[in-house]
């Protein structure tokens, strides 16, 4: 059996799959974030264990979590919880769980289960998109994670999309992430005159109702999505795009949000499926879970 562990702002999830892929359990604890990496690294300890007493047996653990792996260091990068940045995180836990682990970015672990056996299943190459909080992606070659040689594949959240765009924690300005996150759909409304106290869903439905600033916002976004993942298939040119986290359910982005990529990718036509994710907000713990293949038992 696998253990996957999903490391979130506020809440950690822990899954057990059998052999098969099946989930067999799930359980969900609060991150603690602000009390510190150790306090993180207990909660982790501390999930797996309990999943451990409940279907009694040793597993595999796969960690998926925001930032990733420094090649160069081993400590951990790019991670919105800052707290982690710098640390040993997976040293730390594979001493205090007495057995090798494998981490992955979030992103990474989302694309992976959508490309084993969600919307991207059978197809060869597989783009995962992580659109909620910030933005992200992963790859997946022939049901392998591409992670890159500096462990940043997959990442066009930090592409720069407008050089005058809005500041990004990573120290840039114009990022993707800042601009068709949840949180970059809310401030863009706000900065051309709509309510700083709405968030993007209520972008979204203020938009369907027929309010002329939400509705403009909302091409915008379009227009930005389209190209910024024209960018990602010009590079890249997968097989299927899987979109996930809370702005994958904006069903406009299936049509209008297709046909702004299909605008700007270089090509005559646009033939590449874009699609919902099919395991939803269980994805990335799915993932983490399968990092580690049933073969290797």
């Amino acid at each position: 059996m696998r253990i996957g562990i999903d490391l979130g702002g506020t809440k950690t999830e822990g899954v057990v799959l059998d052999y098969d892929g099946r989930v067999l359990l799930r359980k969900r604890v609060a991150t603690q974030q602000s009390a510190g990496y150790h306090a993180i690294m207990n909660t982790i300890v501390q999930l797996v264990r309990d999943l451990e007493v409940e279907v009694d047996a040793a597993c595999s653990i796969g960690i998926g979590t925001p930032g990733a792996i420094s090649a160069v260091t081993g400590a951990m990068k790019n991670s919105n919880t800052t707290c982690l940045n710098g640390q040993p995180l997976l040293e730390d836990l594979q001493a205090l769980l007495d057995r090798p682990l494998r981490i992955a970015n979030d992103a990474n672990c989302f694309a992976l289960s959508e490309a084993l056996d969600g919307a991207g299943k059978g197809h060869n190459v597989v783009f995962g998109v992580i659109m909620g909080t910030g933005v992200g992606g992963g790859v997946v070659f022939n049901r392998q994670l591409h992670q890159g040689r500096q462990h940043i594949s997959g990442e066009w959240g930090h592409n720069i999309l407008e050089l005058d765009g809005p500041g990004c924690y990573c120290g840039q300005n114009g990022c993707v992430e800042t601009l068709i996150s949840g949180p970059g759909l809310a401030a863009d409304f706000y900065r051309h005159g709509g309510s700083d106290t709405l968030v993007a869903s209520d972008v979204v439905a203020l938009a369907t109702q027929g309010d002329a600033l939400a509705e403009a916002a909302m091409q915008r976004f379009f227009d930005r999505f389209g190209r910024a993942l024209a960018m990602v298939v010009n590079i890249l040119d997968p097989d299927v795009i899987v979109l996930g986290g809370g702005l994958s359910n904006v069903e406009r982005l299936y049509s209008e949000g297709r046909e702004r990529v299909a605008h700007y990718v270089f090509n005559d036509e646009f033939i590449t499926p874009v699609l919902k994710n099919v395991h939803g907000d269980s994805s990335g713990v799915r993932g983490a879970a399968q990092l580690w293949c049933s073969s290797e038992f």
